[in-house]
């Protein structure tokens, strides 16, 4: 695991995932209850991907980050 970690781009993608990752989980966590480990799972995958679709725009709007 450690020599994964090493890896850049493994690295950098956990750097910028983190955020958006950690936040979809509390959210999730907090005030998702469907009753349904799948829809839990789905809405916590939708929330991730929206979350850090805000971040990316975001830090490319302020200069921290050039388009691809």
């Amino acid at each position: 695991m450690y020599s994964l970690l090493r890896y850049t781009f493994l690295h950098k993608l956990l750097a910028e995932q983190l955020l958006s990752g950690g936040a979809a989980f509390i959210i999730a966590n907090q005030f998702y209850v469907f009753h349904s480990f799948a829809l839990e799972c789905l809405a916590f995958l939708a929330t991730w991907a929206g979350l850090d679709f805000c971040v990316q725009k975001l830090a490319r709007l302020f200069g921290l980050r050039k388009n691809r």
